[in-house]
């Protein structure tokens, strides 16, 4: 059987969990990470392998790049990957903005003959998948997604981001019927002004349309937890027969699980033809590793 070569973008939280994913993976090889400090002394996990500051540095090309970035660098990573004949997959998570980027990454996915998965996290990614189950078991009703309560990656990203913030946590807490409010912990640089600061997060895209509270903290560490989780809900009609209840729930570790969803699309990335797909767009069976015909006697 013939490996994928996949190459990590970005060494984060969630770039260490994709790489345990691909350790833990029998048809996906890991042939190197890009970092912007490559050229410092790495982790010692990484000791096995070559780290370069750009993709095409790498020795042996990739297959497939896994971009474990902050969302709002995704589609400079993407664009750059595809142009050099490397399929991507991401977790890109701001929902309103992914049909921007589906058109975007499609027309140069397709111009160069390859293959990106977006939004491919667990929401937007595998939650995306479940809501589009149970909407085909009832195509009328409500669909109600709950997170939490826990960490959200990309809203803590985004508050690092804010100048003056030294170190972030943004916790998700379900109020329920879809409605969350945002409990953000920061620890300030020196010489900065609270008030200041705290407009400036609940201005921001991610926390614009939700109750967020801003907390200063001594340390960020003490209250740092990575579980997340979600609870999805509908209750529609089936044909006309009205009052059909699904519910689905977790609890995980929120970067385990992304990079994890990763892994799996970029198998599925290799069974496509050249263009962009979100995960609901892609055969859930093309994210399997193994012989078709055992997963299908095994699953169905």
């Amino acid at each position: 059987m013939k490996m994928i070569k996949a190459a990590i973008i970005g060494y984060g939280n969630i770039g260490r969990y994709v790489l345990e994913a691909l350790e833990a993976c029998g048809d996906i090889e890991c042939v190197g990470v890009v970092r912007r400090n490559a050229d410092e002394a790495q982790p010692i996990e990484l000791g096995g392998y070559e780290v370069v500051d750009h993709v095409t540095k790498l020795s042996q090309k990739p297959d497939v790049a896994i971009l474990a970035t902050p969302t709002r660098s995704v589609e400079k990573f993407a664009l750059e990957c595809l142009e050099n004949g490397i399929n991507t997959v991401d977790s890109f998570d701001i929902h309103t903005k992914i049909w921007d980027l589906h058109e975007t990454l499609d027309k140069a996915a397709k111009e160069h003959g390859r293959v990106s998965i977006i939004s491919a996290g667990w929401d937007p990614g595998s939650d995306s998948v479940v809501r589009t189950m149970m909407q085909a078991c009832a195509p009328k009703g409500l669909t109600y997604t709950n997170f939490g309560p826990g960490m959200s990656m990309g809203h803590t990203v985004a508050v690092k981001a804010v100048e003056g913030v030294k170190e972030a946590l943004s916790m998700t807490i379900p109020l329920g019927t879809s409605i969350h409010r945002r409990m953000v912990y920061i620890e300030l640089k020196e010489g900065y002004d609270f008030n200041e600061v705290a407009a400036k997060i609940k201005a921001d895209a991610y926390f614009v349309n939700d109750e967020t509270h801003v907390i200063q903290v001594d340390s960020v560490a003490d209250v740092l937890d990575m579980g997340h989780g979600v609870n999805l809900t509908r209750k529609g009609v089936s044909g006309k027969t009205p009052n059909q209840l699904f519910e689905f729930n977790m609890k995980i570790n929120n970067p385990a699980l992304t990079g994890q969803v990763l892994v799996a699309v970029a198998r599925a990335s290799m069974k496509q033809a050249p263009g962009a797909y979100t995960m609901i767009e892609i055969p859930v069976i093309d994210l399997l590793e193994g012989d078709k015909e055992n997963i299908v006697r095994h699953l169905v």
